[in-house]
């Protein structure tokens, strides 16, 4: 017999027959459904369990074909608005088809029809309820979370069918282990399943029990030793015998220390405290963790520093190529140090484009002066602590970088890199270039004291180097306790040498490869310093060099003499990646070359102007910063001014639109040196000269025409030099930092001083 009723879904609940659901339904739809079937279908529901329960809206091609006719028992309307039902499964039936409410759409029904259950052998139906009853008591008396009054309820029961549901409902089962038994129409297939996954579950009791009971064994041998102990220590202690190993060895490290009398007595007391902490309590194993920090520190032993100028100079030399000004301050410090033993290390900064060796030169520094190397790199730190070391109270804390550094070099005097400190990230919550304030203040730094230690530790015998790309990134008051050595570009004929001298015997050695078996003269590593890499340092070139030596391991041309050609190095790198300026070439009004400098070293930007019919509009584009924009606008009312004077009369300024644009478009520009580049190029195109490509500007501009100071000159003509100019007008007033350009670059280089733009005009146009 079929009949109709609505279907009602549980997700992740199962309703089996003669068992009880009490559910709180918020859900508009399921609300409904409670109203209707108590209205027209006798209080009865269709209860479904999706077997996904996790999808949201299930295909009906997705529900199961069997489901359970449920009773609505009572429903409550709850001040909250959600609805209190409680159902009683029935029976299952065979679900026939699924189809919408005729009243709601939204609300699906179903077509059912009882289902025809098999006939068992009596004999085998008893037995089986027999053992079931059996396991169950079995279950029930070693499980600490099944009432006992369960067996009376279930010992009564004769039903095959209804005793394996109303076990089911109660075993810890899974959620789809309780969906097979829903789904399950035979019994005995029901009830010979329950066997065996109640024989499981009492497996998994006994081995719950056996594990409680060796942990408890654990728990009460523990407590009987520490019980056993502590009998002991007050037995001895009374006997005046007691004496604390670990505490022992504590004292016997503090007494090996020159401390001063603070300090001391503040790590007597923590040893103390030690002796009469239980070893189990958390805080024995802080104050142990402490107190082997505290003591490891080498309070009192330094380095044995190499004093012997010449041989540093040597070493400086073997390891490093060119930048003098950092050895000769080196040279300096030792022979200063000579003399006065007591005199605090410099604390330098190393300011230059990358791969020019500051971090290199640094570690060389602490192998001449035969001191210990540590390097922290600060780059992207944005936490103070990671310097200062955290609170003790804190879980896990531990000293800070500066402490770090100090025990693993076992020394109070090693050379500290502290790298990148142009890159640290300020933000809201911290700022770690505050805490180098007092690391780096050779005023302050006698007491450096980290969060961990709170304990001064003296850091003036060590030697700090710091390393930055950008000097201008640097904060003002940090920048004013360094002392700032910068280390300039190479230039192709530098690099040449150094490739010589230091790159290409290191490659060889490193893959143990006879040096004289290949030979590559300077013209050669100066067409591949010029075609394959374009940089302010050197490690382009030293990976160019290794990918050479690599193809020529490969090729088995390490067991010959092997002569580097032009055409060998196409073969092996590939095509040329950079070439130099051609003079000839893009030469046309408007196109001028202005001088920058960023933190890879100098470059040259080009500049181009046009122009077209508009309404005046002055545009400007190439990522550029606001200094620079002004730079611009400030040319552009210099030549406004001066229109009579550079036969511009006859231009109309509000009838035209002018646009600029700065080249290198994915680099960031700033700053006001391109000013008479950017007024050469917008002359340029209006006067109709073109200017030649082997020309180059830097200054900044006034309205009246005056060539002001501008930053960077060395660097700016090295990489001038570099890329091929020969010819640059720079501000008068910058004349002597000419004196720190290299003089292959200063004789390679028509450099023209100019203290008014009418002295440029005058010339080129």
């Amino acid at each position: 017999m079929e009949q109709n009723l609505l279907v009602m879904l549980l997700k992740g609940l199962v309703l089996l027959p003669n068992q009880e659901v009490k559910l709180e339904i918020s859900n508009k739809l399921s609300k409904e459904i409670t109203i209707e079937a108590t209205k027209n279908y006798n209080r009865h529901v269709l209860v479904i369990t999706p077997k996904n329960k996790l999808e949201e809206t299930p295909e009906i091609n997705d529900l199961p074909e069997i489901g359970v006719v449920g009773r609505i028992k009572s429903r409550i309307e709850l001040p909250s608005g959600n609805v209190r039902v409680t159902i009683k499964g029935l029976e299952r039936v065979k679900i026939v088809h699924f189809d919408n409410n005729e009243i709601n759409n939204d609300i699906l029904e179903a077509t059912v029809t009882r289902l025809d259950f098999p006939e068992f052998d009596e004999v085998e139906k008893k037995a089986i309820i027999k053992k079931l009853n059996d396991l169950i008591k079995e279950y029930v008396s070693k499980s600490k979370h099944i009432s006992n009054s369960i067996l009376n309820t279930i010992k009564t029961v004769d039903d095959l069918s209804k005793l394996t549901d109303m076990i089911c409902s109660f075993l810890p089962l899974t959620f789809v282990k309780k969906l097979e038994y829903a789904e399950e129409i035979n019994a005995l297939y029901r009830a010979k399943s329950l066997l065996r996954d109640i024989k499981i579950e009492l497996e998994i009791l006994k081995l719950d029990e056996k594990l409680d009971q060796e942990l408890e064994n654990s728990l009460e041998q523990s407590q009987k030793e520490f019980i056993l102990k502590e009998k002991v220590r007050i037995i001895e202690q009374e006997l005046g015998k007691y004496e604390n190993n670990s505490s022992s060895s504590y004292n016997e490290k503090l007494a090996q220390l020159n401390l001063n009398k603070s300090t001391h007595n503040k790590i007597l007391k923590e040893i103390s405290k030690l002796e009469y902490t239980p070893e189990i309590s958390p805080e024995n194993a802080m104050i142990r963790n402490y107190l082997d920090w505290i003591l490891s520190l080498p309070w009192n032993h330094e380095s044995f520093e190499n004093n012997n100028i010449n041989d540093i100079k040597t070493k400086l030399d073997n390891s490093h190529y060119g930048l003098e000004e950092i050895k000769n301050r080196i040279i300096e410090y030792v022979a200063l140090k000579n003399n006065n033993d007591n005199i605090k290390s410099p604390i330098i900064c190393l300011v230059g484009p990358p791969g020019v060796g500051k971090t290199s030169i640094a570690r060389n520094i602490a192998l001449s002066l035969n001191r210990k190397f540590y390097k922290i790199s600060v780059g992207g730190l944005n936490d103070t602590s990671e310097l200062m070391g955290h609170r003790r109270t804190y879980i896990g804390a531990n000293p800070g970088k500066i402490i770090q550094g100090l025990k693993k070099c076992a020394s109070k005097n090693p050379v500290f890199l502290i790298d990148e400190i142009d890159k640290m990230t300020i933000n809201y919550k911290d700022d770690p270039s505050s805490a180098l304030l007092d690391i780096l203040d050779r005023e302050q730094n006698t007491e450096f004291t980290d969060n961990y230690l709170e304990e001064p530790f003296d850091l003036s015998k060590v030697f700090f180097i710091l390393t930055a790309n950008n000097i201008e990134n640097i904060p003002t008051p940090l920048l004013d306790r360094l002392e700032i050595i910068n280390l300039p570009s190479y230039t192709a004929y530098e690099k040449v040498d150094i490739a010589k001298k230091y790159l290409i015997p290191k490659i060889l050695e490193e893959n143990k490869i006879d040096n004289k078996i290949i030979s590559i003269n300077d013209d050669m590593l100066e067409y591949l310093v010029e075609a394959y890499t374009n940089e302010a340092g050197v490690r382009d070139l030293y990976r160019m060099l290794e990918k050479l030596i690599r193809k020529l391991i490969v090729l088995g041309k390490i067991n010959e003499r092997t002569k580097i050609s032009k055409i060998r190095l196409k073969e092996y790198l590939g095509i040329p990646k950079y070439s130099k300026l051609d003079n000839k070439k893009n030469e046309y009004p408007g196109r001028v070359n202005a001088l920058g400098v960023t933190s890879s070293g100098g470059l040259v930007i080009p500049i181009d102007t046009c122009v077209y019919e508009g309404k005046g509009n002055f545009i400007i584009s190439g990522m550029l910063g606001k200094t620079m924009e002004e730079s611009m606008q400030v040319s552009l009312s210099y030549i406004k001014t001066h229109q009579k004077d550079y036969r511009l009369l006859d231009f109309f300024f509000n009838l035209k639109d002018i646009h600029v644009h700065c080249l290198e478009g994915a680099l960031k520009k700033d700053g006001p040196s391109a000013g008479i580049a950017i007024t050469t190029s917008i002359l340029s195109l209006l006067l109709n000269k073109k200017i030649s490509n082997d020309i180059a500007f830097t200054g900044e501009m006034s309205l009246t025409g005056d060539i002001l100071k501008v930053g960077g000159i060395k660097e700016k003509l090295i990489g001038a030099y570099n890329a091929g100019i020969k010819k640059i007008y720079i501000p008068y007033y910058n004349e002597q930092e000419l004196e720190e350009v290299p003089v292959k670059v200063k004789d390679s280089l028509n450099i023209i001083l100019v203290k008014n733009y009418q002295e440029i005009f005058e010339e080129l146009f």
